[in-house]
């Protein structure tokens, strides 16, 4: 008995991959496994051929692998980088009507899935990915009751189309059934957990739902992907939370008016990718001299320019860390699965709020797209707090204080007047150019910083990093390279993930001082945690392990790099 398997599924846009994940993912959830999946789309409207993969397992997964137990291809033209992952103990599920002889000579276990006639009797061609979601869940034990109640609450609205794709499943399923009595396709199953219920969602709304969670009322946003996936959620929901949702013409505006509602008194956020965030510079530059506060979502994917609008990349960390002109304190946080997505997009807001400095939340497409399942969701019950205050007639918005915080105020609530200006100023917030007065609202401005250190989050340190090679990365990377370590089973090696990459958490020195071999693994190709950790710490990494193709690591490649850098090698 096989404790997980790894099923892929592949598509042209507009054949239904997605759909074949949702309903799978969630039956699969609610059938007693645990469950991970992740998707790569091409940049193109219809062709090519999108994929997606889901592991299950008997324990918690959260990270990507190579590794194909079946496949299921509703279309020719297999891209490269998935026929590279099959072996001779690949099940294919694919319709030869549809793949001709694509498969001839290739040593994977074929077995001619009638995908287009079953769709062609039961409802069309367009229905094939239903039939394909029956067939994987006879396959995989799911109760086909399951199945079409999670089709009804899909395609409910439209009862012919509904009908059609409950017929298309039906069949399929019993197909699917056929296969198991004849022994065409024999899948060891890991072992389930009846009864448990768990939440599942992508990262996009593991973001919405924190950014929520923390009080955002008001979000905008020029589309752009992968970082649009958190505008479309919020649209789609704005009224169930009673937020405003606004799509604007440009990037500018759309950090203008985050600005303007913060300054008003809401809790704003925009969302945005590297290219779009690169046109927010100014207004990050602005958030820092008013002491407005600021949260942006950064959905990170590979450039330069445009570079792979679909793709995923963790080489914006620098962008991030000295976006905006002149010197200031500002902090990014990155989260590595769902959980801490959720977690850190809350106190996004409650940081930017209380310190009035500019958050930035880095993701990445991996990230964004993955599906995670999570037993609960840690809202606090007290909910969250302002930090503007009531002004009084002797109100200064920027009165020099011991800790950098000034008292904010907002627009007609209470008797002070509310002075906000572009320019350096004093302390009432009249431009002001005195010298003296500069360097002192400059470095009200800095000691923030203090501030933020002393409430950093904390690095995940697993194992004993005290004279062990200790393996250092950020943000998604961090689930991958556990199960990676994990895999090498050495147990001297330890792991540090960090979640805050700035400013860094204090322990981050003594980690690094204390640490044996330093490897960093990041998703960009010229080391950009490592060279931070240099210039915060002084010690330089020994090795660096670095993925810029635009797909994600996998859990055997991050295993056989450290295995060879560790070793004394290079990474393979």
């Amino acid at each position: 008995m096989s404790s997980e398997l790894s099923i892929v599924l592949c598509g042209a846009a507009g054949q239904g991959v997605q759909t074949v994940e949702s309903l799978l993912v969630k039956a699969l959830g609610r059938s007693g496994f645990h469950v991970f999946a992740t998707k790569e789309s091409m940049s193109r409207v219809r062709g090519g051929s999108n994929s997606t993969e889901i592991r299950i397992a008997d324990k918690r997964v959260e990270a990507f692998v190579d590794r194909i137990d079946l496949l299921v291809p509703l279309n020719g033209g297999l891209r490269r980088n998935i026929w590279k992952r099959l072996g001779a103990d690949t099940f294919v599920l694919g319709d030869r009507e549809e793949l001709r002889d694509e498969f001839e000579g290739h040593p994977c276990r074929f077995v001619n899935a009638p995908f287009l006639e079953i769709a062609r009797q039961a409802g069309g061609p367009v229905t094939a990915n239903s039939v394909a979601a029956g067939l994987v869940c006879a396959l995989l034990g799911v109760h086909y009751s399951l199945l079409e109640e999670l089709i009804r609450d899909r395609f409910g609205a439209k009862a012919d189309i509904l009908e059609r794709n409950l017929l298309s499943a039906e069949r399929g399923y019993l197909e699917g059934g056929q296969f198991i009595e004849k022994g065409l396709v024999r899948l060891g199953m890991p072992v389930k957990e009846p009864g448990r219920r768990p939440v599942i969602m992508d990262g996009h709304k593991a973001v919405s739902l924190g950014a929520l969670a923390g009080g955002c009322n008001f979000v905008t946003a020029y589309p752009m992907s992968p970082g649009s996936g958190v505008l479309a959620f919020m649209a789609q929901n704005a009224s169930r939370f009673g937020i405003a949702v606004e799509q604007v013409e440009d990037e500018i505006s759309a950090v203008n008016m985050a600005l303007g509602a913060w300054a008003a008194g809401a809790r704003a956020m925009a969302t945005t990718s590297g290219g779009g965030f690169a046109l927010m510079e100014e207004g990050i530059s602005l958030s820092a001299v008013t002491e407005i506060p600021l949260v942006i979502h950064l959905g990170q994917r590979p450039g330069p320019a445009t570079g792979m609008a679909t793709r995923t990349e963790q080489a914006d960390l620098e962008l991030a860390l000295y976006a905006g002109h002149g010197e200031f304190p500002r902090v990014i946080l990155s989260p590595g699965n769902a959980k801490e997505a959720f977690e850190l997009s809350r106190l996004a807001f409650d940081w930017a709020d209380r310190f009035q400095v500019p958050v930035f939340l880095l993701t990445d497409e991996y990230l964004l797209d993955s599906i995670f399942e999570e037993e609960e969701l840690p809202v606090a019950p007290e909910g969250f707090k302002h930090h503007f205050v009531e002004t009084g007639s002797d109100y200064l918005r920027y009165r020099l204080s011991e800790n950098g915080v000034s008292p904010r105020g907002i627009f007609g609530y209470g008797t002070g007047l509310v002075r906000i200006d572009s320019h350096e100023h004093d302390e009432s917030g009249h431009i002001e150019e005195d010298f003296e007065m500069r360097e002192k609202m400059q470095l009200k401005r800095l000691s923030k910083l203090r501030l933020l250190e002393e409430v950093a989050v904390p690095p995940t340190v697993l194992g004993e990093p005290v004279g062990n090679p200790v393996v250092f990365c950020w943000g998604s990377t961090g689930p991958i390279v556990k199960e990676a370590i994990a895999n090498l089973g050495k147990g001297d090696i330890a792991l540090v993930h960090f979640r805050q990459v700035f400013p860094l958490h204090p322990m981050t020195h003594s980690l690094l001082a204390k640490a044996g071999k330093v490897v960093v693994v990041e998703g960009n190709s010229t080391g950009q945690l490592a060279r931070l950790l240099r210039l915060s710490t002084g010690r330089k990494a020994d090795h660096l392990l670095l993925n810029f193709k635009g797909h994600q690591f996998s859990v055997e490649e991050v295993t056989a790099g450290l295995d060879g850098l560790l070793a004394g090698g290079v990474a393979q």
